[in-house]
């Protein structure tokens, strides 16, 4: 069954091929027999009508520093895709939402993974207050005010940016920190995006669990180490993955939203889990498929790739 496959990307050039999920995501379609097409976010366009992409026919290796061959700069209409992979790094900013709107418009005739609509209103902070009992104390707010006395009530807290990724803008506020005014007006400075604030959970530094679900189904999690003196877990700051196995909590987690992930169409979905509580769904370019891959033996990437087949048939 071959399909065309178009990914929706950050620059292809820099990445780390043993580590990016995306490459790993594009390796496996071509093994699978399916035909790549590489464009960046801003080469997307609605054009009178038409949903366009400005990109290059291409295929991948795994070969550091000759990881892709880029056929000739062409322009296509993503209508005559089969399917539409929806993969830049975030922020979650009105570029993002932007090409959420515009990828709406040829999906599901053609497939656009993740669901644009749904990613557009599933934020990884926000989708998770929809289960208070499956996490920590939470409040989002811009006003001082809230979070000040969120504060009082939880005393250990992390504060960071409501639309931030990949642990920039994490700071914990344990009893006797005194920078959350200054913190505030840090942030508030930048744009005017709330702040979200969580009750600090020490098991963090037995690590931070990503999870990884296809199709609503869990099939496997890494855990990621945050280094000494460090409180975020993130692997781009320098968080050590490490083999870990499914908790009962972690399935119960996993089976309280997979439907609800499997009804809007979010495929590929990684959730993160610090000792017992989620705390982020991450729906819009999750990562840890590699890592995974490699503790387990196993080809997660398949997975992804039958569900989005049997949608196709």
């Amino acid at each position: 069954m071959g399909l065309k496959v178009a990914i929706q990307m950050d620059p292809i050039g820099p990445i780390n091929i043993d580590a990016d999920s995306t490459f790993r995501i594009m390796e496996e379609a071509q093994a699978r027999g399916h035909t790549l097409f590489y464009y960046t976010p801003d080469k997307l366009a609605f054009d009178e009508g038409r949903v366009t992409a400005t990109g290059w026919p291409v295929t991948v290796r795994r070969e550091k520093g000759n990881h892709f061959t880029a056929g000739d700069l062409t322009t296509v209409d993503l209508a005559d895709q089969d399917v539409v992979w929806l993969r830049q790094d975030p922020p979650f900013d009105m570029g993002y939402i932007t090409t959420t709107h515009i990828l709406e418009r040829i999906h599901p005739r053609t497939l656009v993974v993740n669901d644009p609509f749904w990613v557009r209103n599933f934020p990884e902070k926000l989708l998770v207050l929809g289960f208070p009992d499956l996490t920590p104390p939470t409040t989002i707010a811009r006003d001082l005010g809230t979070i000040r006395a969120f504060k009082e009530r939880h005393g250990d807290i992390i504060l960071k940016p409501l639309y931030g990724n990949g642990g920039a803008g994490v700071f914990r506020l344990d009893p006797n920190d005194r920078n959350l005014s200054s913190l505030h007006e840090l942030f508030t400075g930048i744009n005017r995006e709330p702040l979200i604030a969580q009750k600090f959970l020490p098991d963090v530094s037995a690590g931070d669990k990503r999870v990884i679900l296809v199709n609503g189904e869990c099939v496997g999690a890494i855990n990621r180490v945050p280094q000494k003196g460090e409180t975020r877990s993130n692997m781009h700051v320098g968080g050590r993955p490490e083999k870990v196995e499914l908790t009962d909590r972690d399935i119960e987690i996993c089976e309280k939203i997979g439907p609800l992930l499997r009804e809007k169409g979010q495929i590929f979905v990684g959730i993160d889990v610090i000792g017992n509580w989620l705390t982020e769904i991450n729906v819009t370019s999750p990562t840890g498929i590699q890592e995974l891959e490699r503790f387990n033996q196993v080809n997660i990437t398949s997975k992804i790739w039958e569900a989005i087949e049997a949608k196709r048939r």
